[in-house]
């Protein structure tokens, strides 16, 4: 019921009759004035024949556009497709080629790839005479190079634990130090730390051949030479973990922090239980970061371990000689396992940490 004891019906009709331009409220009365031929003149006046041509064609050329349009787009995207196609099997021929030729015989490796290996008595490398064949397809398949390098020698096994030892302490102690030092590089501001951290910089952005030498003098004057700690000691304090992780840590927004001071949160509640978490795609993007970085490494070992029992599995690939061909792509192979693993694993968080910007999830 509407006001002053009116129905809907009854309401509708007083409006009418106060505004005629209301009168589109009678449902009846607006289908009848629709179809009157006068008013469909003045909503849709007919065209002329002329008129009728003039938007048919312009109708044709829009649709002839938008078909233009959508085959440019289709060769486009064709063409970027075969591209990154073709660019894709060129990066992955070498990755391929190594673990099809893991499981050819010595013989056949030899007869494909001996000549890129040959020296001369003095040591030289000899001129290849012939065209070397690359073989994806083995003629006999064998797994006579892993039985070797997993059972019969040990000294590989050996050279690949060795890099784990390497390179598992440095990759956790690392986080640990960079995540101490990165809170107090963005937590507190002051033109002291703002030198450090700038020092933090110049040191990341060298090369690591150019530290190479004051690494070995101090390892020298340190007595650790020729020994694990050699390796784990610069790795650990490495400056390149603290400089991403205080940027992460720099996008946590303020209100999140002050919020939690509000509540009572102390500096380590704040560290362990806001901004650890928060940042927990940033820490595990280093982590695989710092482990492919330490994972590869052949400079480190060579200038500071003299022991060949101490080197990684990294220094060996970097000395095949040619009575090791057939072993060198069955340790290629093994070697590779573990960081494609480790990508694999935190692939979303690689891409988590590359592309925050310090919000919080709602």
């Amino acid at each position: 019921m509407w006001r002053n004891g009116r129905n809907a019906g009854e309401y509708r009709e007083c409006i009418i009759e106060r505004a005629p331009e209301n009168r589109w409220l009678d449902e009846a009365e607006e289908v009848r004035r629709l179809h009157d031929p006068a008013v469909q003149e003045q909503i849709s006046p007919p065209l002329s024949e002329k008129e009728q041509k003039k938007d048919s064609r312009r109708y044709r050329q829009l649709v002839s556009a938008s078909h233009r349009k959508r085959r440019v787009e289709k060769i486009q995207i064709g063409i970027g497709t075969v591209v990154c196609a073709f660019f894709a099997i060129l990066f992955l021929m070498p990755i391929i080629l190594t673990i099809t030729n893991s499981f050819m015989s010595s013989s056949e490796i030899s007869a494909d790839y001996g000549a890129v290996f040959q020296t001369t008595s003095t040591g030289g490398k000899v001129y290849i005479a012939k065209t070397v064949t690359l073989k994806f397809i083995p003629d006999i398949v064998s797994f006579s190079q892993y039985f070797t390098v997993l059972l019969k020698s040990p000294q590989y096994l050996l050279k690949f634990w060795n890099s784990v030892i390497y390179v598992v302490p440095i990759v956790g102690f690392q986080l640990f130090v960079a995540a101490l030092a990165s809170y107090g590089f963005a937590r507190y501001r002051g033109k002291v730390k703002d030198i450090i951290f700038f020092i933090y910089v110049i040191v990341m952005l060298m090369p690591y051949q150019v530290t190479l030498v004051p690494n070995f003098l101090v390892s020298s004057w340190l007595g650790i030479l020729n020994t694990r700690w050699a390796i784990w000691l610069p790795g650990i304090f490495s400056p390149f973990a603290v400089f991403l992780l205080t940027k992460f840590i720099r996008r946590i927004p303020a209100s999140v922090i002050e919020a939690s001071e509000i509540d009572g949160a102390g500096e380590w509640q704040i560290f362990s239980q806001i901004c650890m978490p928060l940042c927990k795609g940033g820490i595990i993007s280093i982590a695989i970061l710092i482990f492919i970085d330490y994972w590869n490494m052949v400079e480190q070992p060579l200038i500071l371990l003299t022991d060949d029992q101490l080197h990684p599995l990294s220094v060996f690939l970097s000395k095949i000689n040619a009575g090791e061909i057939s072993l060198a792509f069955a340790v290629a192979v093994i070697y590779m396992v573990p960081p494609l693993l480790v990508f694999l694993y935190g692939e979303e968080y690689l891409v988590e940490g590359i592309t925050y910007q310090g919000g919080i999830k709602g």
